[in-house]
């Protein structure tokens, strides 16, 4: 069995516009938008963005993405995502008991990316 791709759905919360808007200033290139779904890609990886808002999956569903430079993600968040006002939490760069160092970042649906150095 030979496996190509995996490509998670990830709920955009009740505001699909500025979900799409905040992965766009997250770094993803959209490559495809209808009323319900769009894909976005950044690099080989891509995930659909499900116009979809179920606030207890949401806010219990959880991504890793795993980066080669964790430092530049987190330059890149303070500059392009920090001052637009979006309705996020992270965390800065923390090196955790499990032994991987990650940012935390709750996404506008509520969703928590684990954006990780890959080892």
């Amino acid at each position: 069995m030979e496996l190509m791709k995996l490509r998670p759905f990830i709920p955009s919360g009740e505001d699909y516009p500025l979900a799409q808007r905040f992965f766009e200033d997250l770094g993803f290139e959209k490559v495809y938008s209808d009323s319900g779904l769009s894909i976005f890609r950044l690099g080989e990886q891509e995930f659909f963005l499900q116009n979809f808002h179920n606030e207890e999956f949401q806010s219990n569903y959880m991504v890793e993405l795993l980066v080669a430079d964790l430092d530049a993600w987190w330059t890149h968040i303070q500059k392009n995502i920090r001052d637009k006002r979006y309705p996020i939490k992270f965390k800065e760069p923390t090196l955790y008991p499990w032994g991987k160092r990650e940012i935390h970042l709750i996404d506008p649906a509520g969703v928590c990316w684990h954006i990780a150095e890959s080892r």
